[in-house]
């Protein structure tokens, strides 16, 4: 049976999604830009039609301080400050990444290209020996352009993101004096346009690459869809920089901050005398937002590359389908239609009057995505699935309806919302875990920590039911290529992930710019929730970032086992079982050198900011500035240093692995590596999320219970400041990075198969 949209409509239906995802994420940048942060030479006119009813307003403003200009330029100037640190830092880190890139790239060919002895003469292909398919060597250059591609466009996401929230965090201190729906609506509008380039970037990119391609490759789809797996071995690779790095240089700011700010000190976080506020601010963009920009496209492009592989050697690629084919890519640009109309509903259709309007807002914003887009799947797959269809599963072909595809993909993304909402009720403060972390501050931060960890472990059980679920259901249905768009259903609306996602540091930085800047109580009040609001949801992106992140790595462990012609993975023999149980250690280890680094960063910075508070005459008492520059170096320096032995643990496991031992052990410590790094990376980032706001909590004061612990400076609030301070190298370096471990061997291993399915397995042999 013939698909309803046929090839022509797709090719222009998947490029026309991407550039309206480009132009809105354009015009939301352009009414964020309305927002002046240079100062006004004069004061607007009081006449009775300049305002709803003129004077009123008028006095209002004039309450709130908003014609007061030298608050204007103070914000200007800290916002200058923040974004040249992260830019500069950004720079040093490419430079570095840079060089990583090209070694590997040559790498890729090598390996690659050795497989056939560097020949240029057409092979039978590997799944069909009667047809003949383009030699290795192509599979070997195209990979590594794609890598390439894939590597540029994964920075391009990062370094837009870190852009557009270093000029959106002083725009929406300045709307905070008008009130907390102002201030929400630029924070939210900003972190759309990152959430939109990203999306609509990487889905144009990927459709480019694989039409280019395409011109070389031909008939032989296989080889085409095999070197596009590149692409999201270059996305994740450089994810994994940008997160160990960007979490290392954010966390060594803060809590170096913290200890001697808060805790020595007793000045308020963020304020301009303490050394190591800038770093602290920069470190928000670098690390939350151009880190987690990254990894989110890793995620993207990785589940793309997944499901495309597998069906290129099921029926779509061996009828030459380009619909169906293009499946994958059709989902992401429904997901960028559908996430343009739910994040109207955030900036347009209503309106944010109280703090306490700001959560639900943003978890409406889940809420309505998922369920228009579950629409928007089944429209996608009634016209662009033929009604039956088989895909390969492990050397058969498995026949598929198109409903059962359905299925597969809306389990994925109802699964993403549900281990959201849980990740919300484990670290929100509205709710009773993070209440009885609060609590058991009383008794100091002993109980605080064991309270916080034993939240931590126990946050992790329903969002593993919710992955098994999913895993099950799209395996049962249509093999490794439903559990492939069961990730991509969980990412499809990436758009709105990402715009609630970056929401939270914009609003960070905006609440530090507003105490640097000496601003009114009120407007840090206002920050603070918008900020409070913002930790949640930054857990709940981390949430989605590990579960897509677990389905990702299955889909792409079972392409990998498809390529090299693993008809099963048995546990009990002993190769592969000695895989499991290393991989099962990775993630500790990965851990382990990640915390550590932050440890020892952290250090440098107290010893340093201690230096500070103690020669500088008149710093405490506010008379002399505090040297920011030589905290933000330190920053960049420990980082650069530190996110090399992660990166290299990650990126060298499974090519020696592979080589020494074979594909048999690698697929052992891919599976060992996926199950333990997804309980660790969840229990990490919960409870460090919980953590923060249960010192929030406390430090808000919002109600009866926590006016009991308080105020700033209590002995329940040094403790909760305490597990605050363990807590940020868990939630914002070791668990984050976990994800792009788990996808990042998965998806490396896919590209060397060929390789190690040839060449692997050196010391088996000579044994």
């Amino acid at each position: 049976m013939a698909v309803l949209l046929s090839t022509l409509a797709t090719e222009i239906v998947i490029p026309v999604a991407a550039v309206i995802g480009i132009v809105f994420s354009l015009v939301q940048w352009f009414i964020v830009s309305r927002v002046k942060v240079t100062p006004e030479r004069h004061a607007p006119p009081a006449g009775p039609n300049s305002n709803k009813n003129g004077f009123n307003d008028y006095l209002i403003e004039e309450e709130e301080g908003l014609h007061d200009q030298n608050v204007v330029a103070k914000c200007a100037e800290i916002q200058n400050a923040i974004s040249e640190g992260a830019t500069s830092f950004l720079f040093t880190e490419y430079q570095y990444v840079g060089v990583f890139m090209v070694v590997f790239a040559i790498l890729i060919f090598l390996f690659l290209g050795s497989v056939e002895g560097f020949s240029t003469k057409s092979q039978p292909c590997t799944y069909d020996a009667q047809r003949t398919c383009k030699p290795a060597l192509a599979t070997a250059i195209f990979s590594t352009v794609a890598f390439v591609l894939g590597g540029v466009t994964s920075i391009l996401s990062g370094f837009l993101g870190m852009k557009i929230a270093t000029y959106a965090n002083a725009r929406t201190t300045l709307e905070a004096r008008k009130g907390v729906g102002k201030a929400f609506i630029v924070a939210f509008r900003s972190g759309a346009v990152m959430g939109f380039l990203l999306a609509a970037n990487g889905l144009l990119v990927l459709y480019i690459t694989i039409n280019v391609f395409k011109v070389y490759y031909g008939d032989d789809w296989e080889g085409l869809f095999e070197s596009i797996t590149g692409y999201g071995l270059g996305g994740s690779a450089m994810a994994l920089f940008g997160r160990v790095g960007g979490g290392i240089y954010t966390k060594a700011a803060d809590v170096g901050a913290d200890l001697v700010g808060k805790v020595e000190r007793n000045i308020p976080e963020d304020d301009p005398r303490n050394p190591a506020v800038i770093a602290d601010n920069v470190g928000d963009n670098v690390g939350d937002i151009a880190g987690m920009g990254s990894d989110l496209f890793g995620s993207y492009a990785e589940s793309s590359c997944a499901a495309l592989v597998v069906a290129s050697i099921s029926s779509f690629g061996i009828n030459h389908e380009f619909t169906s084919m293009l499946y994958p890519l059709l989902i992401s640009s429904m997901g960028i239609l559908i996430c343009l109309i739910t994040t109207l509903f955030a900036t347009d259709f209503f309106e944010i009057k109280a703090v306490k309007e700001i959560e639900p807002a943003l978890k409406k914003q889940l809420i309505i995505s998922t369920v228009l887009m579950t629409v928007g799947i089944a429209i996608i797959s009634w016209i662009a699935l033929p009604s039956s269809f088989t895909i390969y599963n492990f050397g058969v072909q498995k026949v598929v309806k198109n409903w059962q595809l359905f299925l597969c993909v809306a389990v994925g993304l109802w699964a993403g919302l549900i281990i959201g909402f849980v990740t919300e009720y484990y670290t929100s403060n509205a709710y009773s875990p993070v209440q009885d972390v609060a609590d058991s501050c009383r008794t100091g931060a002993a109980t605080n920590v064991i309270f916080g960890l034993a939240l931590g472990y126990k946050s992790v059980i329903i969002p593993i039911f919710a992955i098994a679920v999913s895993i099950f259901v799209s395996f049962s249905f249509a093999a490794m290529y439903g559990i492939a768009v069961a990730a991509l259903g969980m990412l499809s609306t990436i758009a709105t992930g990402l715009a609630i996602d970056a929401y939270g540091p914009i609003s960070d930085n905006a609440g530090g710019i507003a105490e640097m800047a000496g601003m009114s109580h009120r407007i840090r009040e206002r920050t603070d929730a918008l900020d409070a609001a913002g930790n949640t949801t930054a857990a709940i992106g981390k949430g989605f970032a590990i579960g897509s992140a677990a389905l990702v790595s299955l889909a792409l462990f079972g392409a990998f086992v498809s390529r090299a012609a693993i008809s099963t993975v048995d546990v009990l023999t002993p190769k592969v079982f000695i895989g499991l149980i290393v991989g099962a250690m990775l993630p500790y280890w990965f851990s382990a050198m990640t915390m550590k680094s932050v440890g020892s960063a952290a250090l440098k910075m107290v010893e340093e900011v201690r230096r500070q508070f103690n020669t500088i005459p008149g710093l405490m008492e506010g008379t002399a500035k505090p040297d920011y520059a030589t905290c933000v170096k330190i920053s960049t320096d420990a980082s650069i240093k530190e996110m090399i032995p992660p990166g290299a643990l990650v990126i060298l496991t499974p090519l020696i692995v592979g080589t020494l031992f074979g594909v048999e052990t690698l697929s052992g410590v891919l599976a060992g590596s996926l199950v333990s790094g997804v309980q660790v990376a969840i229990s990490a980032s919960n409870t460090g999320g919980a953590w923060d706001n249960a010192k929030k909590y406390i430090e808000a004061g919002a109600s009866e219970h926590a006016r009991t612990l308080g105020p700033k400076g209590s002995d329940p609030h040094k403790a909760a400041v305490i597990g605050d301070t363990i807590g940020d190298p868990l939630k914002d370096t070791s668990g984050p990075s976990l994800n792009i471990l788990i996808k990042l061997m998965a998806v490396e291993s896919l590209v060397f198969a060929p390789f190690f399915a040839t060449h692997g397995g050196l010391l088996f042999k000579i044994f």
